[in-house]
């Protein structure tokens, strides 16, 4: 097989050989990744001295209402919350108890080695050279090994922050599954990766194609939503008239999450996402979110209870639309091997 800029590169599309076909007994399931991470001012400048953790107590909370409802979340876990010692005793008993799973979760500005300038251009990972990106990679996993006993399997790049490289070194660092890929977002206004015209469906990435990519789930909704991407991008450009559009719920963007998705154009984004034939819905929040105060989406105790009832009612229609929860190990289970290896040039 001839060689693709996808063997490193998470911002190309994969090749259509590289697409996975899930088992069909796993059916159409949902996951939902944590990001775990320290608490900062969203509206602040970056800073390495921002790297609080005392979102514990919301952050049991969130884990007892999850396993309550029978899903079993992935922590993607960054440097700062790892390093505490409250954080990681708390999260590796639920690792313990099978009721959780840890992965990496990398904001560059508060991962060791401290060696690039703090800026928004330097907050995205991937865009990094490659020697530090990988330096980071391999403080984190080596600090994840340290406190939990394992080498963490799936990774997601802070601010969604892959680049060139990113599948490359994830593949070597010994990672099994990324889920940095936000389809259909593009953040290169902000010196960030576009990831226009990706899958919603999970494929193989990395040389070796022994890395699972499994993008975060976005959908397009309203009564034009079957023009799709390209119609979505074409309404943008346009400036007012994209707004227009969203508020009369002719077209708009939902990613599939609770942070400042109202309920009901969530259950709009399953079910079209469900019509796409995506196999698994993939959700996603930031762990600071448990706790009120440190993130604009929960400032108080009543915004965190409506946070709690968006997942109650999130996951009613799911078990109404018969899609289940889904572990990773359940989803790493439901892939089949690659008929063929790709070899890079």
């Amino acid at each position: 097989m001839t060689a693709s800029v996808h063997d490193g590169n998470l911002l190309a599309p994969p090749l259509a050989e590289d697409m996975i076909h899930l088992d069909p007994a796993f059916g159409t399931r949902f996951m939902l990744f944590i990001d775990t991470e320290e608490e900062f001012d969203w509206n602040a400048p970056f800073s390495r001295a921002d790297h609080a953790v005392s979102a514990l107590d919301g952050m049991a909370r969130g884990q007892a209402f999850f396993a309550a409802a029978g899903v079993k979340p992935v922590y993607v876990t960054d440097y700062p919350v790892v390093e505490s010692d409250a954080a990681a005793a708390m999260m590796g008993e639920w690792a313990s108890d099978g009721a959780a799973d840890i992965g990496a979760h990398l904001h560059p500005w508060v991962n060791p080695p401290h060696v690039e300038d703090v800026n928004a251009a330097n907050s995205y990972v991937g865009f990094l050279p490659e020697a530090v990106e990988r330096a980071k990679l391999e403080a984190l996993c080596r600090r994840l090994e340290e406190r939990f006993g394992v080498h963490p399997t799936a990774y997601r790049a802070g601010r969604y922050g892959v680049g060139p490289n990113s599948a490359r070194l994830l593949e070597e660092a010994g990672f099994r599954l990324d889920s940095s890929v936000r389809s259909r977002f593009d953040y290169s206004a902000q010196h960030g990766p576009d990831f226009r015209g990706l899958p919603q469906n999970p494929y193989w990435a990395g040389p070796a194609r022994t890395l699972v990519e499994l993008p975060l789930s976005t959908a397009f909704v309203g009564m034009m939503r079957g023009g799709g991407e390209r119609f979505y991008r074409a309404a943008q450009s346009m400036g007012p008239i994209a707004g227009a559009l969203s508020r009369a719920r002719m077209l708009s963007r939902v990613p599939l999450t609770p942070e400042g998705v109202p309920a009901h154009e969530a259950i709009a984004a399953i079910d079209a996402l469900i019509e796409e034939r995506a196999r698994v819905l993939n959700f996603s929040f930031h762990s600071p979110t448990l706790e009120p105060g440190h993130t604009p989406y929960v400032r108080t105790e009543a915004d965190r209870s409506a946070f709690f009832a968006w997942w109650d009612v999130i996951l009613t229609h799911l078990a109404r639309r018969g899609v289940r929860a889904a572990s990773l190990g359940e989803l790493l289970a439901a892939i089949p091997a690659r008929r063929k290896a790709c070899q890079a040039a």
